[in-house]
């Protein structure tokens, strides 16, 4: 099990490829090949941990793990929150227990993901249903915005916002009522910068 507080910020691109390739030239160190990922967000039925800003997740790729992540710091320049994770060894009988105790799954998302680290900050592409985006998470500010810098992204355009809160806002803009952000449920849709509320960093 690990503590730490996370700190990230998160980029809207147009091509992850050129991104992995400056990434490559710049010395970066693959962690994690392309790996299919699912996540099954928990909640009480009255939506408290919502309320609250607090996330209870399982979410399976090559591993299983158990996360928890408390409020984001309003204040901070990136996403900045606590998170406690552990990897546990059956994603299905967690799931039981957390049912077992009152939690439901809100909400499924998935994701591609390929990351790597370079320079004290692990750098992670995701091709995500809705589009393509790259996290730079690292231990302050001021390393995941030299990053940002050396990759030629435009620090302006980040975003501080949770893949489901940016889903939340396109489901708004289109009106659309699907509960799980999946590819099947987005196959088809042409998602545009301005249903996501996003510029494109790149």
């Amino acid at each position: 099990m690990h503590e730490k507080i996370e700190k990230e910020a998160k980029f809207y691109v147009r091509d992850l490829k050129e991104i992995e390739q400056q990434i490559k030239d710049l010395g970066g160190v693959i962690v994690q090949p392309r790996v299919f990922e699912s996540n099954l967000r928990f909640d009480t039925h009255n939506r408290e941990l919502s309320a609250s800003r607090q996330v209870l997740r399982l979410r399976q790729d090559t591993r299983a793990r158990l996360t928890f992540k408390g409020p984001s710091d309003p204040n901070s320049e990136v996403s900045a929150r606590l998170e406690y994770e552990v990897e546990i060894s059956d994603l299905a009988v967690s799931r039981h227990i957390l049912e077992a105790l009152g939690y439901v799954v809100i909400t499924i998302y998935e994701k591609y993901r390929t990351s790597y680290f370079i320079d004290d900050v692990e750098i992670s592409l995701d091709e995500m249903p809705f589009g393509s985006f790259m996290e730079i998470e690292g231990a302050d500010t001021q390393h995941i915005q030299a990053m940002a810098s050396k990759l030629n992204l435009k620090w302006e355009n980040r975003s501080t916002l949770s893949y489901l809160r940016i889903f939340s806002q396109v489901k708004e803009r289109l009106g659309l009522s699907m509960r799980d952000l999946t590819f099947d449920n987005f196959s088809g849709l042409d998602i545009q910068p301005a249903h996501l509320q996003l510029s494109h960093a790149d």
